[in-house]
């Protein structure tokens, strides 16, 4: 699979300079962590689970997580079970068929090594689990489980646990609980592969919503605790994980009380200025500015409920062909020693040394969502990625 992937070669070739690179679910830790991109949710209840894969992974879609947990009901959890049982079967007969990266969102550690056996042949498909309200005391079970399922399957299979509790929102507690979670997963280090933040779980705690006119960062309460998990979880010294963004909850807008986040020239350049009527009209521009708070927080990929959601996360995770010029000046072999150069595009300053971990970020992100051509801007990739 790849990003973009589901849009024509020429188009592609008009679109980037270089272009994403192909991966599969057996590639490497690092590389899978950075390609998540949109990971979407659908409840493990639907009955065509089949088609829902097919369906997305022919739209964009690299990364699903299919749940068990808050998205369906106590009563519903055997017969959903059993239904993933059937799909993840079914899917196995196709064959052949590129599919996305497949999670499940369990409740329990023991629905871990139960569902890899029932899942039998099937289980090859699946590259991990997603664990709920991770903590210290109640994500070690969790991982402990996962160690099991992978002894009994030979599969690799991979943890994103959910910061989402309320011992990390209270501020009593926060720091200690994110030491815990940071001891549990750096134990098991090999087998995180990203860390995801369950924003509406904060807000839940105090009895509050973010309006679809504001970012998860206006709301101060959470912006606080997304800082202080990327802060000491995040660290881009060889001892953080890949932290990815909340979940947008909005995907149509009846009435708005503040104007539209989105400037109309970039639109007017790019002579779809329809795009940002329709972008506006589902709440689009608040997701677009949320993806870009994540980025500037340190954070990569995003958790999406709604299909609508994709392809903004990933035409703003595209590498600015000016971004891949300045990393790639930055990270020359000549410039091993330091010092200051002048960015080739002659707007700012690239300090080699402080710079550094941005610059190999970058190229991370460049793989997997490649580079843009210079006179290429997210709207021509919104635009180019929309089902015509």
């Amino acid at each position: 699979m790849r990003h973009f992937g589901h849009i024509a070669p020429e188009v592609r070739n008009r679109l980037f300079f270089r272009e994403p690179c192909s991966f599969t679910a057996d590639s490497p830790a690092r590389l899978l962590a950075a390609a998540l991109g949109a990971t979407l949710y659908s409840p493990a209840t639907r009955p065509r689970l089949v088609d829902d894969v097919l369906k997305q992974g022919g739209r964009g879609v690299v990364s699903m997580v299919l749940c068990l947990e808050d998205s369906i009901s106590d009563e519903e959890v055997p017969a959903a079970e059993d239904n993933l049982v059937r799909q993840f079967t079914e899917l196995d007969g196709l064959g052949g068929v590129d599919l996305p990266l497949l999670f499940v969102r369990v409740r329990a550690p023991e629905q871990i090594p139960d569902l890899a056996r029932r899942l039998g042949p099937a289980v090859r498909l699946l590259s991990g689990f997603v664990v709920p309200k991770f903590t210290e005391e109640r994500g070690i079970p969790f991982l402990e489980a996962l160690q099991t399922a992978e002894a009994e399957t030979g599969r690799r299979l991979f943890a994103m646990p959910v910061l989402e509790s309320p011992e990390l929102l209270y501020r009593e507690s926060r720091v200690e609980t994110l030491e815990g979670i940071y001891r549990a997963i750096d134990k098991f280090r090999d087998r995180v592969l990203a860390l995801r933040l369950g924003v509406t779980d904060f807000c839940s705690s105090y009895g509050l919503r973010r309006a679809p006119d504001m970012t998860a960062y206006d709301v101060q309460i959470v912006a606080s605790v997304i800082s202080d998990v990327v802060n000491m979880l995040g660290r881009a010294d060889g001892t953080g994980f890949t932290v990815t963004g909340p979940v947008w909850e909005y995907f149509r807008v009846q009435e708005r009380m503040f104007k539209p986040q989105l400037r109309r020239s970039p639109f007017l350049e790019g002579k779809v200025e329809e795009l940002r009527a329709e972008l506006i009209e589902h709440a689009m521009d608040g997701l677009l500015r949320e993806i870009a708070l994540d980025q500037a927080n340190g954070l990569l990929g995003k958790t999406c409920i709604h299909p609508s959601h994709v392809l903004p996360v990933h035409a703003l995770s595209v590498v600015s062909h000016e971004e891949y010029s300045d990393a790639q000046d930055i990270l020359r072999p000549e410039r091993g020693g330091g010092g200051v150069l002048r960015s080739a595009y002659t707007n700012k300053m690239n300090e080699v040394k402080p710079h550094r971990a941005w610059a190999e970020r970058t190229m991370l992100r460049a793989e997997v969502f490649g580079v843009a051509h210079e006179d290429i801007s997210f709207v021509e990739l919104l635009a180019a990625g929309i089902p015509g």
